[in-house]
């Protein structure tokens, strides 16, 4: 047996008070900082179970087509999304599509600021990283802890706790993507006198754009990864149908919930990838 050290309890216990110090006095105000958050999530959501569902799928094809310029890939995406639909999963689909939509959404306001200050700043970079180390390596379960804790469960704690998952592969990779510039090229752009800002927005941005681009891709698969766990504390979705499926030991409901999760994955990770190579034959165009 491991000799006790120190009163582990008295710590716990003295954690376990600050947490409810915070609840006490701060509960109310969080919530209320966050019901915009709440709101937007919610119109997202309605916005999109509104739509009819042909209606849904031509206007994800037809992103997919303005992409690739190429009937395959809208084609693929067509037949996944009315898969979903055809098993019964629609409006859990939609659900799910709002919470990714807008965790990636906040994770890309959050991280590509966060990503650019990293690559100009080695003091923000060195604290960013070990910060970045725990929010990928710690257990996605406890970041539903702290945000069911002050806002109880509901959409917005699971948006919270997916944003806290998903954001740092954006913020690594546009700190690497800047990083990465040909120095060459920067200071050619220096040499006709462009300042700092000049230099981020019109040489180092443009020319990091596919590793951010790769940035917003895994951003996007680790909140998708998320579904199921959010579901735990009311996000709903089709990681609800997982979990119903686990309860109830029905096996066909978690299968078919999942490879429609699986499905999703593909269509959204294909739509990234091809704008992503798009983006940089534009790039490789211009520069010839």
């Amino acid at each position: 047996m491991f000799p006790e050290l120190f009163d582990t309890r008295s710590f716990r216990e003295a954690i376990d008070r600050s947490a409810d110090w915070v609840v006490t006095n701060w509960g109310a105000t969080i919530e209320a900082a966050f019901s915009p958050l709440l709101r937007g999530l919610v119109l997202l959501e309605q916005g999109l179970l509104w739509l009819p569902w042909y209606v849904l799928i031509g206007a994800v094809c037809g992103i997919s087509f303005l992409i690739t310029r190429n009937v395959k890939l809208p084609l693929g995406v067509g037949i996944l999304l009315f898969l979903i639909g055809a098993v019964g999963f629609w409006d859990d689909c939609v659900r799910t599509i709002a919470l990714m939509l807008a965790a990636t959404l906040v994770s890309l306001a959050i991280g590509i600021p966060f990503g650019i200050a990293m690559s100009l700043s080695l003091t923000v970079r060195t604290i960013m990283r070990p910060l970045l180390d725990i929010m990928q390596t710690m257990p996605s379960f406890v970041y539903l802890i702290p945000a069911v804790m002050l806002l109880g469960p509901g959409k917005v704690p699971a948006l919270l706790a997916t944003v806290i998952y998903a954001v740092a592969p954006v913020m690594r990779l546009t700190d690497l993507g800047i990083r990465q510039v040909d120095p060459d090229v920067v200071e050619a752009v220096t040499s006709f006198g462009a300042g700092d800002w000049q230099k981020l927005i019109h040489a180092q941005l443009p020319l990091a754009l596919p590793t951010i681009m790769a940035g917003i891709n895994q951003t996007m698969m680790m909140a998708l990864s998320m579904v199921v766990i959010a579901s735990m504390i009311g996000a709903g979705g089709l990681g609800y149908q997982v979990l119903q499926g686990i309860g109830r030991l029905e096996v066909s409901r978690g299968l078919l919930a999942g490879l429609s999760i699986v499905a999703l994955a593909i269509v959204f990770d294909r739509i990234a990838q091809a704008y992503g190579r798009r983006m940089q034959t534009s790039l490789h165009m211009n520069d010839e």
